[in-house]
């Protein structure tokens, strides 16, 4: 993933050093990030598959929605021991560990659906189990990025990520309702091979992904070390302040629950409630498309300032916009920002976090901002039973609000950019 630098000491004196490979060219990089996308791709087509199995075999769509949210709340659970994991093992093999038991599962699990062995204990089981590998995968596979890229191009290579994931979630729903209407096995078959081409894709990656002197470390490593780094540096601590305050009110889930509900209580038919709903996903997409350039074009302090004060103007058009599709136009403004801000915080963890600890960094990051997404899904179903749209927007901006104001401290409002940074000693 890094690119190879020229070794100075062996240039012309009074030479300059070579640049740094472009990110395209680097082959441990795009290796890596196929990998991944192959990873993603296969997550997003199971993930999308559960509840349809689910509701073919229960008919229940409150067992439909169960599984999602108790992925999310295993998965915000296990990051802080697959934290841990990313920096005490090799990150190369626990990558391919973790693929090729999701492999194996969801090879088995296929099997079971052809055989008509299963039921809502399984499927539950087998949905958890992914999930934890997924979580331990997760930091070893970005904390990765800073071992095989040069400082000044991780920005760039994040961004890139951000393109990834926003991509996988729109290639993996639709293969997967393919993928069900021939068997309802296939979808599990294609996410199976899908995970051994990321596999095969990892063993492209000549460069380790870690320095020598993280695995040789044999100090203690504790969950706390994360959460305590990010105590220390402002930066980090103002920031995941704020993207915490942004998931509670503004994550996927509970914002498309909201757009369907209103729909609904609008009388509006269902195929607008659908373009509704597509105009808001689209919005990350391109945001994640538009990421490096932002990154590359406009300070740091801006893109915040700018990201913060989105989501309060926001709330306060949806309580005022009358027209769902226009609403979702709304929300797809506010999820723009998403993979851009993603994009520049893990640059300054990258930057920040000596690679010794960036693991366990990463897996507090990853905890404390899933662990309030199912509180916000639940608040804003509970308070649309109780108020309508109205309430829930009327909530939503008095959460974006004060949160939007840690724009306003001297740390904030000085940013300087990742790349400039260096590690420091803790």
């Amino acid at each position: 993933m890094a690119a190879e630098r020229v070794d100075t000491a062996v240039a012309p004196p009074g030479s300059a050093a070579a640049p740094p490979v472009p990110l395209r060219r680097n082959t441990n990089f795009q290796a890596l990030w196929t990998s991944e996308a192959f990873a993603a791709v296969a997550k997003e087509t199971a993930e999308f598959a559960y509840p349809l199995l689910i509701l073919a075999t229960t008919g229940s769509a409150l067992f439909a929605g169960m599984v999602s949210s108790v992925q999310l709340v295993v998965a915000s659970l296990v990051s802080l021991w697959a934290g841990r994991l990313a920096d005490r093992f090799d990150r190369k093999k626990l990558l391919v560990a973790c693929n090729l038991i999701r492999v194996a599962l969801l090879g088995v699990f296929a099997v079971l659906i052809f055989g008509d062995q299963v039921n809502l204990v399984v499927i539950l089981a087998i949905a958890m189990t992914s999930a934890v590998f997924l979580s331990i995968s997760q930091p070893a596979g970005l904390a990765a990025i800073k071992a095989l890229v040069p400082p000044e191009q991780v920005p760039t290579a994040i961004s890139q990520n951000q393109i990834r994931f926003f991509g996988a979630t729109l290639v993996g729903p639709p293969a997967a309702g393919a993928l069900f209407g021939f068997s309802r096995a296939f979808p599990y078959l294609g996410a199976a091979l899908s995970f051994l081409i990321s596999t095969v894709l990892l063993l492209f990656v000549r460069k380790p992904m870690q320095a020598a002197a993280t695995l040789a470390d044999e100090g203690k490593r504790h969950a706390i070390d994360g959460f305590r780094l990010i105590r220390r540096e402002p930066i980090l601590f103002w920031m995941l302040l704020w993207i915490m305050g942004s998931n509670l009110v503004f994550n996927h889930t509970g914002v498309f629950i909201a757009l369907a509900a209103t729909a609904t209580e609008k009388g509006t038919e269902s195929a607008l409630i659908g373009v509704s709903v597509a105009f808001a996903g689209a919005g990350g997409l391109l945001g994640s498309f538009f990421a490096s350039v932002v990154l590359k074009r406009l300070r740091p302090a801006t893109i915040m300032i700018f990201s913060a004060w989105v989501g309060p103007v926001a709330a306060i058009l949806l309580t005022l916009v009358p027209n769902v599709v226009v609403m979702g136009a709304v929300v797809g403004f506010v999820f723009f920002r998403g993979p851009i801000v993603s994009a520049l915080f893990l640059a300054y963890v990258a930057a920040l976090a000596p690679d010794k600890v960036h693991g366990r960094v990463l897996g507090a990051v990853f905890f404390l901002s899933m662990a309030v997404q199912p509180i916000g899904i639940f608040t804003i179903g509970a308070i649309f039973d109780w108020g309508g749209s109205f309430a829930v927007f009327s909530f939503v901006g008095a959460v974006a609000l004060p949160v939007a104001l840690a724009t306003l401290t001297p740390t904030m409002r000085t940013l300087p950019r990742p790349e400039s940074l260096h590690e420091s000693p803790h």
